[in-house]
């Protein structure tokens, strides 16, 4: 007798009542079924994998894109065979897998772990460099990529993590072979804090907090030397300290402003400062208008 005859006997005068049960009861138990079925056979395939055929198979799904995947093989070659030949490569790589595959806090944990456990690897530089890259493209998201953000508005936090996190790799080792594109983004972050210390710094003059504005507009001048920040930083301590009646503060501010920076848009053709030109006027774009001034 079938299974559903069996369940159709048991139904008995109350078919019509059960009906909905017979097909639910018959339904659970197929997919158990069938769900048992492909589990055990995918557990055989699973245990019967050699070290080398999970290395081999993360490496297939990473030339192919598919880092998710890599992650789940690396992660099965570790646990599985944590003295073995490619234990070590695979903590390596499952950071590079976990930074390509958008997963920056992951990343920066295994990164940490690898540096932790492995000190001095061969390859440890990789691993602070693979680190700053996380924090790098942290902040990078789908609206940044439709929409042209202003990055030295958005959070600086993981600009300032990446920041630091190349300039240990390059303390540490000076002559690696990622120490050059290192020393190149840490130039982009370092213009990057200082506009946004800038940003803040003009907010402060918006909401009245002079004092406060002249103090990041300093900060800038003094920490962030060789930035495009620097001239601006100046425009706003002359400005802070006019609001503040700080005549002396302001003019020395302005002093250097004028023999370092006679071109900047504060300054007019006298070389007099214009509170009024401090901020530089651009058009509103579209997207700008369309977002009341979220995004462009």
């Amino acid at each position: 007798m079938s299974l559903f005859s069996r369940v159709q006997d048991w139904a008995g005068p109350y078919h019509g009542e059960f009906m909905l049960i017979k097909h639910s009861t018959i339904l659970v138990l197929l997919i158990l079924i069938l769900g048992l079925g492909g589990c055990s056979k995918d557990d055989e395939i699973t245990e019967q994998e050699s070290e080398l055929a999970l290395y081999q198979s993360a490496q297939s799904g990473m030339n192919a894109g598919n880092y998710k995947e890599a992650v789940t093989r690396l992660q099965a070659l570790e646990a599985r065979y944590p003295f073995g030949r490619y234990a070590e490569q695979a903590q390596l790589e499952i950071v590079f897998a976990y930074y390509r595959s958008a997963q920056a806090e992951a990343a920066r944990a295994a990164a940490d772990r690898f540096i932790r456990l492995h000190p001095n690897h061969p390859n440890v530089d990789y691993a602070f460099y693979l680190r700053g890259l996380a924090s790098f493209d942290e902040d990078e998201n789908f609206l940044s990529k439709i929409f042209p953000l202003d990055p030295s508005k958005r959070d600086p936090g993981a600009a300032r993590e990446s920041f630091e996190d190349f300039s240990l790799l390059i303390r540490r080792f000076p002559e690696s072979e990622y120490a050059p594109d290192a020393q190149k983004r840490m130039r982009y972050l370092k213009n990057l804090l200082a506009s946004a210390e800038i940003h803040v710094a003009r907010y402060y003059i918006y909401r009245g907090a002079y004092m406060a504005a002249a103090n990041r507009g300093r900060f800038v001048f003094e920490n962030f030397q060789g930035t495009t920040a620097v001239p601006d930083g100046l425009a706003i301590m002359v400005e802070a300290y006019q609001l503040l009646n700080q005549s002396d503060l302001a003019s020395n501010a302005l002093t250097l402003l004028a023999a370092n920076y006679p071109g900047h848009r504060s300054l007019d053709k006298s070389g007099n400062f214009d509170p009024n030109r401090t901020v530089k006027k651009t058009q509103r774009s579209w997207i700008n208008i369309l977002s009341f001034g979220l995004f462009g």
